[in-house]
């Protein structure tokens, strides 16, 4: 369920978006706001889960992480026990950034984030061996295009 926003909230998380640590007083500079209002929004947002928890941003490819694979999965099984399985078992690889469950041809789409195609291939062939798949595809990403984590507002 949405949450209503006002504009001033608005405005707050778009700060926010750009750059969580900014001080209250920087904020609310430039909402045109004072230090308490802002810091009261803020707090009633978290505690809407509108603001989720914060964190930093790390540039993968400096620290080795070059390769980035987009995995497609088709599975046969839908049974809640394997679905439980498959979820614990994405959760529970660090290499997996996104995991999405899908409508159509294509059950699941993963991001995967490694240093090269052989690391790909350990992590294909642990999830392989951990879950009964169908069929994967594995797409290398040649460039990264754009990624962001602002949300339109």
């Amino acid at each position: 369920m949405a949450v209503r926003l006002d504009d001033m909230d608005r405005k707050i998380l778009s700060h926010l978006q750009e750059d969580a640590s900014q001080s209250l007083d920087e904020i609310a500079r430039k909402v045109g706001s004072s230090k308490t209002p802002v810091w009261n929004r803020i707090r009633k947002m978290k505690d809407l889960g509108v603001i989720g928890r914060q964190t930093v941003l790390l540039d993968a490819e400096s620290l080795g992480l070059e390769a980035c694979f987009f995995v497609l999965i088709r599975t046969s099984e839908h049974e809640a026990e394997w679905q439980q399985k498959f979820l614990a078992t994405l959760r529970a690889r660090p290499e997996v950034l996104e995991a999405h469950r899908l409508a159509g041809d294509i059950d699941y789409i993963l991001k995967v984030r490694v240093k090269n195609a052989r690391a790909y291939d350990q992590f294909y062939q642990a999830l392989i061996s951990e879950v009964k798949i169908h069929n994967v595809t594995a797409l290398l990403s040649m460039e990264e295009i754009k990624s962001t984590t602002l949300l339109p507002l």
